[in-house]
C-alpha cells in the first residue's frame, strides 16, 4: 500500500512556508513564483499554524476587494489544518481531502512538517496503483508469470 512517505519521495519541491504576519501580497507572490496553490503558515519556531490557499484569497477578494492584498496571512489562513503522517496511505489521504474539501495536506511527523501533498499527487498515485493491480490481475488470469 502506497503511503505519504512514498509520495513525498517522488516530489522535488519541499514545503513552501510563510509567516503569519506576512501580507497576502507577499503570499500571492510566493504562490505565483513556485506555481503552487497553497502555502504552509509557520511560526518562527517552525510550528505549523495553518494553510493559506488560492481559494482563501479569492474568497476574500470577492468579499473585500483589493484590501485583501494588504491583509495578513493570519487573517485568511485556515487554522489547525488536517494533517497526515508519513504512514498515512493514499486511500486515507484521499478520504481526508475529499471529506474535508481541501486540496493540500501537510505531512507531519513527530510534530515536524515534512512536506505537503496535493490532491493531484494523491490521484496520480491512486491511478498508478490501480493500473498495477489491473496488470497483475490480467497477468494472473492469462497465466503470465510475475517473475
Amino acid at each position: 500500500m502506497t503511503t505519504m512517505n512514498a509520495v513525498l519521495k517522488r516530489k522535488t519541491l519541499g514545503a513552501i512556508t510563510i509567516g503569519q504576519d506576512a501580507t497576502i501580497r507577499a503570499a500571492v507572490a510566493l504562490l505565483a513564483e513556485h506555481g503552487i496553490g497553497a502555502i504552509v503558515v509557520q511560526s518562527p519556531e517552525h510550528e505549523l499554524l495553518g494553510m493559506l490557499s488560492e481559494r482563501d484569497i479569492v474568497r476574500s477578494l470577492a468579499a473585500n476587494g483589493p484590501k485583501t492584498l494588504d491583509m495578513t496571512v493570519a487573517q485568511l489562513m485556515t487554522r489547525h489544518p488536517t494533517v497526515a503522517s508519513l504512514k498515512t496511505t493514499i486511500f486515507e489521504a484521499e478520504n481526508l481531502m475529499t471529506d474535508g474539501r481541501f486540496r493540500h495536506l501537510p505531512i507531519v511527523e513527530d510534530g515536524k512538517l515534512i512536506g505537503v501533498v496535493s490532491i493531484g499527487d494523491v490521484v496520480k498515485r491512486l491511478i498508478e496503483e490501480q493500473d498495477h493491480q489491473v496488470r497483475s490481475l490480467r497477468d494472473y488470469v492469462s497465466g503470465v508469470s510475475a517473475a
